[in-house]
């Protein structure tokens, strides 16, 4: 899909995290704040393009002016993102997906203790990878991810750029999990790489938007 007129763009945007339920009362998730996603999609909004923000669980208000998709689990995630991908011509992934879900939801109340069990295992199998899935059918669309690395973190986001087909990937560190301020690297297809240090997440969300511009090297 090419570029609305004037510079305005559909953009999609992911965020927070993703829930796989155990039980009704349990569930397997992470402490994605989706504070990121969500400055993202109110820059984007602001700078004048059209923001389908699909968002995992979170407390969160909706930023003025953009719609909003509320899903819980990965697999609902990649059905609403690939949905409204087909619609968009940028893709801002910023969720925390969970990797793993439970093989079987149990109907009712997981009752391992009861048994007198100390210890209990729990068999799980891999959730779809979303971004991978969705750049598929990338085609010249802008797409910009996460990572969310400890150690060696560079070397395995500068793989995760290519593996996954992505425009940028943005690297940064657990600090920046429930945080209002985060430092990150954003590396390019293109062999870029800028450092931004210690910045709240809006002026992050509004450097990644400036990403849009026909001029921002892509």
């Amino acid at each position: 899909m090419s570029p609305q007129r004037g510079g305005r763009r559909r953009v999609l945007v992911t965020a927070g995290p993703t829930r796989e339920r155990i039980d009704p009362v349990r569930y397997l998730s992470n402490d994605s704040s989706g504070v990121m996603g969500f400055a993202i999609a109110e820059a984007a909004r602001a700078a004048g393009h059209e923001v389908i923000l699909v968002a995992g669980p979170v407390d969160l208000a909706t930023p003025k002016g953009v719609r909003r998709v509320n899903v819980e689990s990965a697999r609902e995630m990649l059905s609403a993102a690939r949905e409204a991908f087909s619609e968009c011509d940028a893709l801002f992934m910023t969720a925390a997906v969970c990797d793993f879900r439970p093989v079987r939801r149990l109907s009712g109340k997981w009752r391992k203790k009861d048994d007198g069990q100390e210890r209990a295992s729990l068999e799980l199998v891999s959730n779809p990878d979303i971004l991978a899935s969705i750049t598929r059918r990338k085609g010249g669309r802008l797409v910009v991810g996460f990572a969310l690395e400890t150690g060696d973190g560079l070397r395995r986001a500068k793989r995760k750029l290519e593996k996954k087909r992505m425009d940028y990937v943005v690297l940064n560190g657990p600090l920046a999990l429930n945080a209002s301020r985060t430092s990150v690297t954003i590396l390019g297809r293109d062999g870029s790489q800028r450092r931004l240090t210690d910045r709240t997440k809006r002026a992050v969300a509004k450097e990644l938007v400036g990403l849009l511009s026909p001029d921002a090297g892509r």
